[in-house]
């Protein structure tokens, strides 16, 4: 092989190995950050006691934590988080009631954003809030399904908190009315 045909090889293997740095950069810096959200927690960090159960929800990880009252059980589920900090509750509540088929109507403020919505009965296919809804004790705010699965693992709610519709039909079985509740 002659001293040329080595360079262009070079020049070709470098020039390749150029074009895929950035990529594999981002990926090293976007790894670590996906990787933590999914360490287990204790949820002796967030609560004096355990209660009839603990739920932390992380916005931060896109995460929700839940831990039985017996402590026997521990869950990690990833979730869809409010678009912005403004529409994110952060602090202390509890689940007050459950419902299956629950069904959505529009707050106030999504009125003003949103004109041409419209509310949705339960059941419903387009329904944003699922299959199965635990409501929180501060108004309008809730852990929820949704059918639209593209939204978990980003900022995409109103404010409340969305798994996947398997997901919340697990939680729902667990988590009874009475249940902490810490968004952070």
């Amino acid at each position: 092989m002659d001293a040329k045909g080595l360079s262009r090889r070079r020049l070709i293997g470098g020039a390749g190995a150029a074009m895929f740095a950035p990529a594999i950069a981002r990926a090293q810096e976007i790894t670590p950050r996906n990787i933590s959200g999914w360490r287990q927690q204790d949820w002796s960090d967030h609560f004096d006691e355990l209660g009839k159960g603990c739920i932390v929800c992380d916005t931060e990880a896109r995460t929700l934590h839940y831990w039985s009252g017996d402590g026997e059980t521990y869950n990690v589920y990833p979730t869809s988080v409010p678009k912005s900090d403004e529409l994110t509750k952060r602090g202390y509540t509890e689940i007050i009631r459950k419902k299956v088929g629950p069904s959505w109507t529009p707050t106030a403020s999504q009125m003003e954003r949103f004109p041409d919505w419209h509310p949705v009965a339960g059941g419903a296919p387009d329904n944003p809030l699922g299959t199965h809804a635990l409501y929180l004790s501060w108004p309008a705010y809730l852990i929820h399904g949704t059918h639209d699965t593209r939204k978990i693992g980003r900022p995409s709610s109103d404010g409340c908190i969305g798994l996947y519709n398997e997901m919340i039909v697990d939680l729902y079985d667990k988590a009874a009315v009475g249940t902490q509740v810490r968004l952070i």
